[in-house]
């Protein structure tokens, strides 16, 4: 009977190592993207805006998916202003869709197909889906979850503004020059945070291993030589971490072909791993910021066809962008 206990116990004990491993699968192409909710908002004149974003699983892929019955917003017109060109991985607060001051109960849904999965994300006026500013600052990753302090809520997001017309043409292989103008309160003050919180990503990782290990009695308690348990230790508390500090992206938001951007640009999207040119990496440091506040790129398209370029200013912590429509010939 003890035989038969301890082979039981060992095959749970792989089985337990499995499902960890499944869990940590990463892909760098071939996954879809899934649509989220991320919360609402109340405007000045009474009505709401619902606020999404997405989960592209892949690391490297970009997926294009025109509006239509793969990528559609009801009730209502199919085009809302979603995107359709899909950076890799948790892209937060991306765009917004108004509703009335009565929308009530009533569901917004966003229905997004790739790969041949469908996902749907569902939009309500919950109480506990209401963010703010500091909500959006912690979702980010510019706070842990739950804190808060005077210069976070003393922020302002910044403005951008894109010089001249809010609509270009331009021809394929030929590069057009972008400039935004961007201001901001200079809150919250530059520093560091990149990386997940929890893992072995980076330098804000390893500061809370060692607080959440001595809180519960494991590894870097009051016996530093301990082994790990990592199947029977509580899980570590996993968010991103993020750099604050001005900086400005430019991006691909809607098009049908591949776009150069030059110089390369700091990454919107939460690209945690250590070296990358992302806010959430660890070791990243944002870019100086220009004396005259303009952000200048050259831009290049390879295929003809309707493109919005977005100028994404972001302080660490909230952010403002602004959208330019390109129309490229050959």
């Amino acid at each position: 009977m003890k035989t038969g206990r301890g082979l039981l116990a060992a095959l749970a004990i792989v089985l337990a190592c499995q499902w960890i491993g499944a869990q940590s699968l990463s892909y760098s192409s071939g996954q879809n993207v899934s649509p989220a909710f991320e919360g609402w908002e109340e405007n000045p004149d009474g009505t709401f805006s619902m606020l999404f974003g997405y989960m592209n699983r892949n690391w490297e892929e970009e997926i294009d998916v025109p509006v239509g019955a793969d990528n559609t917003i009801s009730p209502g017109e199919p085009d809302q202003g979603q995107p359709t060109h899909f950076l890799p991985r948790r892209n937060r607060f991306v765009f917004k869709v108004r509703v009335p001051k009565d929308f009530g109960t009533k569901e917004l849904v966003w229905t997004l197909a790739t790969k041949g999965k469908t996902e749907k994300a569902y939009a309500t006026l919950r109480l506990d889906s209401k963010v703010d500013d500091v909500v959006k600052a912690s979702e980010t990753g510019a706070l842990g979850a739950g804190t808060s302090s005077p210069e976070v809520r003393a922020n302002k997001p910044p403005t951008v503004k894109i010089e001249g017309d809010s609509k270009r043409t331009a021809r394929v292989g030929q590069p057009i020059t972008v400039v935004a103008l961007v201001t901001d309160d200079g809150i919250p003050k530059r520093r560091a945070g990149g990386g997940v919180i929890g893992s072995q990503s980076g330098a804000a990782g390893a500061s809370s291993r060692g607080a959440d290990a001595a809180g519960r009695g494991g590894r870097g308690a009051a016996d530093p030589n301990a082994p790990p348990r990592p199947l029977f230790s509580p899980p570590s508390r996993v968010t991103v971490g993020k750099v604050t500090g001005l900086h400005l992206s430019w991006f691909v938001y809607r098009g049908p072909g591949k776009v150069t951007i030059d110089p390369p640009q700091v990454k919107p999207w939460e690209d945690t791993r250590t070296g990358a040119n992302s806010p959430w990496a660890p070791l990243w440091t944002p870019p100086p910021v220009p004396e005259d506040g303009k952000y200048p790129a050259q831009v290049t398209f390879d295929e003809p066809g309707t493109y919005v370029l977005r100028a994404l200013a972001d302080d660490g912590a909230l952010f403002a962008n602004q959208e330019l429509t390109v129309t490229v010939t050959r």
